[in-house]
This record gives C-alpha cells, sequence and structure tokens, in this order.
C-alpha cells in the first residue's frame, strides 16, 4: 500500500521454474500424465503449458542436481509498472538483477525474498499462438483442449515454505503492493501460513512455515482443472500412471480449495485443484484469521491430513537436519 490507496501493479502469476534430478521422468509426468503441452525448449529446460494458458508457458521444468523451486514470475499491468515495483524493491534493500535473453518474455528483473527464494518481474510478453494440429474451435480459447491425462487448465498457484512467514509477508505487501486474504496465527503469535493475491483471485501464492529451520524450500506447485469430478477423475488417472497419491481429493478450510496431491518423479509435491476458485471481489476485504485451535480441526471436511504434507518439501533436508 501507498497511502490509502492500493497498489495494483501486479497482474498475476506467469509462470514457475521446477528443478528436478530426473528430467526425462519429469518432462512425462507433466507432459503425459498432467496432460499439458511442450511450447519449447532451452538449454537444461522445457517449457510447458496448461491449454487455457494464454502466455507461451506456465512451468519450466529445468534438470538440476536436486528438486525444488528455481524462480516463480510474476507479470506486471505495464512496462511503467514493471519500474515503479523495481524502484520499491531497491528502495526497500533488495538486491535486484535485470536479465535478458528470457524464453517466451522480455527483460524481467530478480531478487530474493528474506528466506532466500528467487522471485523474478517482467511486463513484456509473448502470446501462445497454437500450431494448426493444436488450434482450437473457438477464437477465445488459447489452444485446443488436450484430452490427454489430467489435461490441466492453467497454472493456479503456488505455496513456499518459509522460516519467518510474517517477514515474508509483510516484504511483499511492502513492495509489491500484494494483499494479505487469509493467515494463520498460533497462540504464541507466530504467523504460520498467509496467502497473498494481486487481483481478485482469492490467492496466487502462499507461504507456511518451515518446521525445520532451513530456508528456501518449497512446498508445492498447483494447476486448475474445471470442477470437482475432474479432480476425482484425476485421481483415477494418477492411480493408472503409477504415481503416488500424498493426500485428497479433501477439500481445505483455509480458502476452501478442493484438492489432490502427489508427488512428480523429481520429488516436488504437485497439486491438482478446482477451477472456480473463490474471488476477492471486495477492495477493501479484511484479512481472515486462523487461530492454533481452529486449524488442528483439520481439513473442512475428508480424511486427517497424513503427516508427510507437513514435513515433505524440496529440496531434500540436509542429513543434519532428518
Amino acid at each position: 500500500m501507498q497511502g490509502d490507496e492500493p497498489v495494483m501493479d501486479i497482474a498475476h502469476l506467469g509462470h514457475v521454474e521446477l528443478l528436478t534430478p530426473k528430467p526425462e521422468e519429469s518432462l512425462r509426468f507433466f507432459r503425459d500424465v498432467m496432460g499439458m503441452t511442450v511450447s519449447g525448449e532451452k538449454g537444461d529446460s522445457v517449457f510447458l503449458r496448461g491449454w487455457d494458458d494464454y502466455e507461451r508457458y506456465s512451468l519450466q521444468l529445468t534438470a538440476s542436481h536436486t528438486s525444488g523451486l528455481g524462480h516463480a514470475a510474476f507479470r506486471t499491468r505495464s512496462a511503467q509498472a514493471l519500474e515503479r515495483r523495481v524502484a520499491a524493491l531497491r528502495a526497500d534493500g533488495a538486491e535486484v538483477t535485470r536479465t535478458g535473453e528470457n524464453f517466451g518474455h522480455g527483460e524481467s528483473f530478480r531478487f530474493r525474498d528474506p528466506d532466500g527464494h528467487v522471485f523474478e518481474l517482467y511486463w513484456e510478453t509473448e502470446w501462445y499462438a497454437a500450431p494448426p494440429d493444436r488450434r482450437p474451435a473457438l477464437k477465445n480459447q488459447a489452444e485446443r483442449y488436450p484430452a490427454r491425462g489430467v489435461n490441466v487448465r492453467r497454472l493456479d498457484h503456488f505455496n513456499c515454505l518459509a522460516v519467518d512467514v510474517r517477514a515474508c509477508r509483510e516484504f511483499f505487501q511492502r513492495t509489491l503492493g500484494l494483499r494479505c486474504t487469509e493467515r494463520i496465527e498460533l497462540d504464541s503469535g507466530e504467523e504460520a501460513g498467509m496467502w497473498l493475491t494481486s487481483n481478485n483471485k482469492s490467492y496466487d501464492f502462499a507461504f507456511t512455515k518451515e518446521a525445520h529451520g532451513v530456508p528456501g524450500r518449497f512446498h508445492h506447485v498447483t494447476f486448475a482443472l474445471d470442477s470437482r469430478e475432474a479432480i476425482l477423475q484425476a485421481a483415477d488417472t494418477f492411480l493408472e500412471a503409477g504415481v503416488f497419491i500424498e493426500t485428497g481429493p479433501h477439500k481445505h478450510a483455509v480458502q476452501q480449495t478442493f484438492f489432490l496431491y502427489v508427488w512428480e518423479p523429481g520429488g516436488n509435491r504437485v497439486e491438482v485443484a478446482h477451477a472456480g476458485a473463490r474471488l476477492i471481489l471486495a477492495p477493501d476485504w479484511k484479512t481472515i484469521t486462523w487461530t492454533e485451535a481452529e486449524r488442528k480441526k483439520g481439513q473442512a471436511w475428508g480424511l486427517k491430513t497424513i503427516e508427510s504434507f507437513h514435513t515433505h518439501g524440496t529440496p531434500p533436508l540436509p542429513d543434519s537436519k532428518r
């Protein structure tokens, strides 16, 4: 916020880069099981998209010695908005690095949050142009429905782990003008979770408490499907493909997301969720705060949350923390 006027310079989540030590297996998972389309390759990275993502790609899959988040990127609302957010980051003391020669989008600027995760801002982008065999019947749709695997529609959100959740929330609110729609506060006063949005979606990303004191770790990335029934069908698809289903389908209390979590071959957690996410239309939305007692009740409904949901993250923990 700047004074009482909301800052709306960030338009939406653009793409997420996942690192994988098993690049071929991870590619098969996202292409053949998740039903995403490959839209290009560069260096050690393969770029994929959901059928309703309007940009060239929404997932960058990069071969690496380990797993985890490479970076998460947000598109701004204009070139001027990009300049304003870069200036705000630098004024806040963040080290901002200009990058060029980007696949699928123009010049960008990278920085780290207080926990060490890498974020990127950009404006100029390449809109996806479907080749003849992928052109849809409807011109207001980016690509033909794949009818393959889970049939991912679009990138929805992601969740990072953080040692100090509150510090990260305040950083993003202060520098990017993001709004906090919901949060978790423990009896001790420590913040255990926060959900931020740049637009009218209920959230673009979340941060939750890292249980082992290790900074820079990743919890999951989420892709949207069309309906709750599509989530149930996805469970059958994962079963037939031999994909490990960690938990779900259930319904979260926080944000009311209908969800299913799996692990892709590289070890990263992937969620598929109902695309009909809640909308936050009120410009003066009051942050919902969940107490420790309320969160201990678990999900809104469904089975008890599996323990690994609170302990597994990527990259793997160092041996000294296991």
